[in-house]
């Protein structure tokens, strides 16, 4: 008996396109998308600041608007950070206008970040903010760190009914800038004004330097940290 061949199936037929790979160390994908704040192009609108690109899964509700809440009250210390914040969701740009508006009327903040509107999701793909096995059309809580060279530093999603952790958001982005500015690691649980790692000894000789050095506080020839 026959049976229908899809066009997939068929010899010589194009598959679709998989999105692109957002991967650590990697470019982040530039783009052209109508905002809260007008027209923007990532690369134009970056002007050699780090940016948070972050998503929600829609306007009007709770988890996400606390978000915001908080994404407004810690503005300045993201402004201090050189780090310029951009929201995404599919929500119309109407749509994201209202509830600014009104959670600056009921919570007495600002926002004063651009929200891109993202009604073809065309955004939500490119940086594979859309997880199909949790929705398949809203995106998850996805934060990415996007260096002064529009380079992808580090990532962290979150499911749709857990909010993000602002304090772990700062962290990472006071490690990023740590560690670009002195050549060092930051450890496990490090906060500013802690005791950073130095990397370690790649030569036999360096190591039993490093061994016996007075200005680190060395563990052993692999461990040593010092004070900025």
């Amino acid at each position: 008996m026959a049976t229908a061949t899809s066009a997939s199936q068929m010899p010589g037929a194009a598959l679709p396109e998989p999105p692109p790979r957002i991967e650590l160390n990697g470019p982040a994908p530039d783009f052209e998308a109508n905002t809260t704040h007008g027209p923007i192009k990532l690369s134009d609108w970056q002007k050699g600041r780090w940016v948070i690109l972050f998503s929600h899964p829609a306007d009007f509700t709770p988890v996400c608007t606390t978000e915001f809440v908080e994404f407004a009250r810690r503005f300045p210390e993201f402004e201090k950070r050189n780090v310029a914040l951009l929201g995404n969701s599919i929500d119309s740009v109407y749509s994201h206008i209202a509830w600014v508006r009104n959670i600056e009327e009921k919570f007495g903040l600002q926002i004063r970040f651009p929200v891109i509107a993202d009604l073809d999701q065309r955004i939500s793909r490119l940086y594979g903010m859309i997880h199909e096995p949790a929705a398949v059309t809203a995106p998850v809580r996805c934060v990415f760190f996007i260096d002064p060279k529009r380079t992808v530093r580090a990532m962290i999603y979150y499911p749709l009914n857990v909010g993000r952790n602002f304090d772990e958001i700062l962290r990472v982005m006071d490690a990023l800038q740590t560690v670009d500015a002195n050549a060092v690691a930051c450890p496990a649980n490090w906060k500013p004004g802690e005791d950073v790692i130095v990397p370690a000894p790649v030569t036999y000789d360096a190591a039993a330097e490093r061994a016996g050095s007075k200005q680190l506080d060395v563990k052993d020839w692999y461990f040593a940290k010092k004070h900025l």
